[in-house]
């Protein structure tokens, strides 16, 4: 089953372009000094690695000057759509209202564009073809959503679009876990629930993961090295340090960008083709 055209065409939309955003993401949101970055960042203010043409100072040594946060950071192309159409190319420096707004834009674009992640990524896989069609509404809605006013998009309650795709979302994880039984894939065996749960410092690599369910769990520093993780459903986990080295995620659903460089991984780690590999796995 081929692909669906206006879902390609919406990942290229979600691809950070940083040459036409306004350096939205080292002004708009806050950081606090961490084992990700080097000291504390009120939101709004701009940081002062940002130099006036946008661009970072430090960029080619910023998990050496402990940056780390700044490289798993991924806006999945909001930056470019708050500064280039949801303000028409206005810089934030005009004035202080226009600032205000948009960072008040940025975090809220942020997670529309997540949901056309994910809603993107559903109607990629072959096996939800049952509810493609709700899969395609949903995305045609978030998307008009993400072209209203700067005051429309402040005033949507995200908790409620949330709330209405989850259900389409965990129809989908279903699906592809129905999809690896119908075929000789390893780890036939039942679905291991691991939603919500800490898994920090675990040591998953012995384990059964074919279709685990990783939906919102702490996998920070977890070892899920060597592993196959098709079908697994990666959901708002944070994968912090997880180790992924020698691991398949090419059937595993529901990644990010910012998880994946967040991650531990090497040059052996399959990756969906969607995906960058990361500069610093080795």
């Amino acid at each position: 089953m081929r692909e669906p055209r206006n879902t390609q065409a919406i990942r290229k939309k979600l691809r950070p372009e940083c040459e036409k955003c306004f350096g939205l993401c080292c002004v708009a949101l806050p950081f606090s000094d961490s084992e990700d970055f080097a000291f504390n960042k009120q939101a709004g203010k701009p940081c002062p690695n940002l130099r006036s043409d946008f661009h970072c100072r430090i960029h080619s040594g910023l998990r050496e000057k402990g940056f780390k946060g700044c490289t798993a950071f991924e806006c999945f192309g909001a930056g470019q759509k708050v500064s280039q159409v949801t303000f028409h190319g206005v810089d934030w420096r005009v004035r202080a209202e226009v600032a205000s707004k948009m960072f008040t834009v940025f975090p809220k674009m942020i997670m529309l564009h997540e949901l056309l992640w994910y809603l993107q990524m559903a109607l990629s896989c072959i096996a939800p073809r049952s509810i493609h069609s709700e899969l395609s509404q949903a995305l045609n809605e978030i998307e008009q959503l993400t072209q209203l006013s700067a005051d429309s998009i402040i005033d949507l309650d995200l908790q409620s679009q949330h709330e209405k795709l989850n259900d389409l979302f965990l129809r989908t994880s279903e699906l592809v876990w129905q999809e690896t039984q119908r075929h000789d894939v390893p780890g036939r065996g039942k679905r291991k629930n691991y939603r919500g749960a800490d898994l920090i410092g675990k040591k998953l690599n012995d384990a059964d993961l074919v279709g685990a369910n990783f939906r919102g769990a702490y996998l920070i520093a977890a070892d899920l090295s060597e592993t196959d993780l098709t079908a697994a459903d990666f959901i708002g986990a944070d994968l912090r340090d997880t180790n992924l080295r020698g691991a398949d995620l090419t059937g595993s659903i529901f990644l990010t960008q910012a998880q994946l460089n967040s991650a531990k991984g090497s040059a052996s780690t399959k990756l969906p083709s969607m995906f960058n590999r990361p500069s610093h796995w080795q």
